[in-house]
This record gives structure tokens, sequence and C-alpha cells, in this order.
């Protein structure tokens, strides 16, 4: 009985990690990453003068700005970044941990700090804030005001979207007509809603805001060098291997032979556009997505490492340790207290 149900349970733990090992590739893979749950959502209404220092720390932040305009920079000290001057239908993405700046323009000092609870608010200089709640998910300083933007905030970042936000700018501002308009509005309507369901609502259109920004991105010059390679025939082809197949035993000359070319043709090729060698490519691929199977509930460590390309949980847990810099199981506990 003991080994039927030790049967059962593999059978379970190999069918709820086979979506996440099998035909993902890195860009599915990104766009499939965002899962907002109970993403922070706010809209703001403001009237100059008027600044925020933000230090909550979260992985990433999207702010469209629905009305007005402002300005987005780095806090008072760091003199290499002059910010940027956004306006009415822009979306500003913003990677974490660093800390920033909101205000009407560079010149504002901060009059308010944002840390990491959601009810962590308050004023630079002791007294009363500026900032007052003016409804659902609603705050400012005038509801009247001619600056109205909207914060979305994801509190955890999803391993496998790790690989962007290592390579994301700590700020992206896409211009008006870069992104969806339409999302942008639903968004906006919707955050003040107070209806059955909301906070699923709100998730799902941040999520979607978000893919919608990060596809603009990506098709810039600038994009990673994953990205950009994924086009050319060879090491596109290897990278789909790679993705479609993270269980399999590969090696560069299996890769080569793949692809037809030799070996250090193949190797010199994929280095040269991905920016790393293969085999560090496919240690790095694993291991994003061994650390977001590892917080499936009913995933194992053995069948995470069957899952992507460990004949043990003991090489994988010596792998994850050895690159991340904590175990397996530290990082289930790290994830599970945050």
């Amino acid at each position: 009985m003991a080994q039927t149900l030790a049967s059962m349970r593999d059978r379970l733990d190999r069918r709820a990690v086979r979506p996440y090992a099998r035909g993902m590739d890195v860009v599915a893979g990104l766009l499939d990453g965002p899962r907002a749950r109970g993403a922070f959502l706010l809209r703001s209404h403001l009237r100059a003068p008027w600044g925020m220092r933000i230090e909550d720390e979260a992985p990433l932040t999207i702010v469209p700005v629905l009305r007005g305009s402002g300005w987005v920079g780095p806090v008072v000290g760091d003199t290499t970044d002059p910010g940027e001057h956004v306006a009415a239908g822009d979306v500003v993405l913003l990677r974490g941990p660093d800390h920033y700046v909101v205000a009407d323009a560079p010149t504002t000092a901060p009059q308010v700090v944002v840390g990491p609870e959601p009810d962590m608010c308050r004023a630079v200089d002791g007294g009363p804030s500026p900032m007052t709640t003016l409804g659902v998910r609603s705050w400012g300083n005038d509801p009247d005001g001619e600056t109205v933007i909207v914060t979305g905030t994801y509190p955890m970042d999803g391993e496998v979207g790790r690989r962007v936000l290592r390579v994301l700018p700590q700020r992206v501002v896409l211009r008006r007509g870069d992104v969806d308009a339409g999302l942008v509005e639903m968004l906006a309507r919707e955050v003040v809603q107070d209806l059955p369901g909301q906070e699923a609502v709100l998730d799902r259109l941040l999520d979607l805001l978000l893919i919608s920004c990060l596809r603009t991105w990506l098709s810039r010059d600038d994009a990673p060098g994953w990205y950009r390679a994924d086009a050319d025939p060879v090491v596109g082809a290897a990278l789909r291997l790679i993705h479609h197949d993270p269980a399999r035993a590969w090696t560069v000359d299996a890769l080569a032979r793949e692809v037809g070319l030799s070996r250090a043709a193949f190797s010199r090729r994929f280095t040269a556009l991905v920016g790393e060698p293969p085999m560090a490519y496919l240690t790095g691929w694993r291991l994003d997505l061994a650390a977001d199977l590892l917080l499936q509930p009913d995933a194992t460590l053995t069948s995470v490492a069957r899952a992507v390309g460990y004949a043990t949980p003991f090489a994988l847990s010596a792998a994850f340790k050895r690159v991340r810099g904590v175990s397996p199981a530290a990082h289930r506990a790290r994830a599970g207290a945050a």
C-alpha cells in the first residue's frame, strides 16, 4: 500500500510540473509569467507642487499617467541620472529594489515617503501627510488635481520572470502610442470600482498591461541578447530545443549536431548572440524553472529535479545552492515568509 501511494504521489508531482517544463520558450515564459495576486493598486489625484519618494522596494511597478504630467527620477544624491519627464498616455516600468521619486517636477522636494507596507506612508518632515484618502483605491492632495496617475505594484517576482528583471533597466518609459491605450483606460476605470471579484479583475488587467509594455520593450534595439537571438536560424533553434525540453541531457555537442554546426562554430555563435555560453545558459534556464516549480504546493524536489534535467534531487540541490547561494528548502521558506 505504501508503495502504491508513493507511486500515485509521484505521478501527481510529474503532472503538476509538466506544464512548466515543456513547451515554454523564454519569451513565452516571460509573457506567461505575470501572475498578480492581490497586487497593490492606487489611483492618485495630484495638484502641484507634489512629490513622493517611493521606498517600497517592490520587484516591479507599473505607472500609467492618465492626465497631466510629472517627473520620475532617482532619490536626491544621484547626479548621474537626470530622470525623465512623463505626460498623459505614457507608462513607466520601475524595477526594484532601488528607491525613486515621482514628482510634478525635478525641482520639487518629496513631501511623503511610501514604504513597503500598504499603509506605510509618512510625511518627510514628520508632520501631517498632504495626501489623504479620496475614495476606493484613491488618494492624493486634491480630488480635482491636474495630474492623475495609477500605480500598480507586483510585491513578488516569479522566478522565470526574473530572467527579464535581471536585464530590465531600472526605469523604462513607454510613450503614448507604445502601449494599448484601451488597457490603460480599462485599468483606470476599474481601479476605483468595488464590485464582486474586483481584485481578480484588477490583477488580470495589470498583468495584461504589463505584458503589453514588455512586448513593446522587447521589440526595441536594446532588448536582451537572448530575445534577439531567438530570430537567428541557428541559435534560435538551439534556444527552442533547450526551452522545450530542459530535462534532456543536453551537451554542446548534442546541440551543435541538432542545428547542423560544428561544436566550436556553434559555441562561438551562441555566446556572441546570447551573451553567455550554451551550458551556462542551460543551467540558468533550468534553475529559473526549478525555482518557480519549487513554489508549487504539490511539487517535490525529486519531481522538480526530473522536470528540469537533474538526475537526482541531490544534484539539483547542489547546483541550486552553488548558483543561487541558498538551498531549495531555504528558497521555499523565504518565499513562504514573503
